[in-house]
């Protein structure tokens, strides 16, 4: 299948205005790339791209006084499956996770594990460990917050979804990938696109979306606690510890975000 989606971010300052972006399509997916996928401004302005150490590209731009837009727009190709499913994934003994995984059982700015270990054990320490524990504890988060777009708040924190029972779609993701990990489970952020494609279309508007991944049975996996079913279409733009190594921006300076629009849509072959 193929799929259409891009954005258009307008931002505006009284002064010019460092950014760094993170709009760019991961590099994983650039093999599946149809159509060349370049990020615009308005006015055009100088940028370049660089790799982070989660291997995501990074944008860098200066918002002029005035205001910048960021365009982006591309066909993907998309193997038309949902998330796949491995019930007999295992979990991995923390002495043999391969050294690079285990930054991902460390808490982080907005994944307080050591506020979360207790409850985590007492939740989830006699459900079997692997796919079923990532499962329940999936589903916990899922039952646990109600979402809304009116509840998002830039500091919000696991722990905070946890008490507030509210949240965003980066709220679901950080609950659980801090239970995972007080769980001895690897787990890591994800942000990218994900459209209404295979459920009946939802009254609401287009918006990035975040979950996680976990690491069970020698490989990363897929899980949505937000949505608490496999899905289709995702595209991937950035992971990492949490939704401070994927913001999709980051001003250093005053700017205001007055402009927000996402599509992602399935096209046919000739769409």
């Amino acid at each position: 299948m193929l799929i259409k989606a891009g954005y258009d971010i307008r931002f505006e300052t009284d002064v010019p205005t460092p950014m760094l972006a993170m709009l760019s399509v991961h590099p994983s997916r650039n093999k599946d790339l149809q159509t060349p996928q370049r990020i615009v401004g308005s006015p055009d302005v100088p940028m370049y791209d660089y790799l982070d150490a989660f291997g995501n590209i990074c944008t860098r731009v200066t918002v002029p006084a005035g205001g910048l837009t960021l365009s982006c727009d591309f066909t993907i190709h998309d193997d038309g499956r949902p998330d796949p499913i491995d019930r007999d994934a295992v979990q991995h003994a923390v002495e043999d996770l391969p050294d690079d995984i285990l930054v991902y059982l460390l808490g982080s700015r907005y994944c307080e594990t050591d506020r979360l270990s207790e409850t985590a054990w007492g939740l989830f320490g006699n459900v079997p460990a692997g796919w079923e524990r990532v499962q329940a504890i999936v589903q916990f988060t899922h039952d646990h917050v109600e979402f809304g777009y009116h509840h998002a708040r830039s500091t919000k924190t696991a722990w905070d979804a946890h008490q507030e029972r509210q949240g965003v779609c980066r709220d679901f993701a950080h609950l659980a990938i801090t239970l995972c990990r007080c769980m001895n489970i690897p787990a890591r952020y994800c942000t990218g696109y994900l459209g209404d494609i295979g459920i009946p279309p939802v009254d609401a508007p287009m918006d990035f979306s975040a979950w996680f991944d976990v690491y069970l049975g020698g490989r990363w996996h897929t899980f949505d606690a937000r949505h608490n079913t496999p899905r289709i279409g995702r595209i991937l733009m950035a992971r990492g510890r949490d939704a401070t190594d994927t913001a999709l921006t980051t001003t250093f300076g005053p700017a205001r975000l007055v402009g927000f629009e996402v599509h992602t849509d399935e096209v046919d072959a000739v769409g």
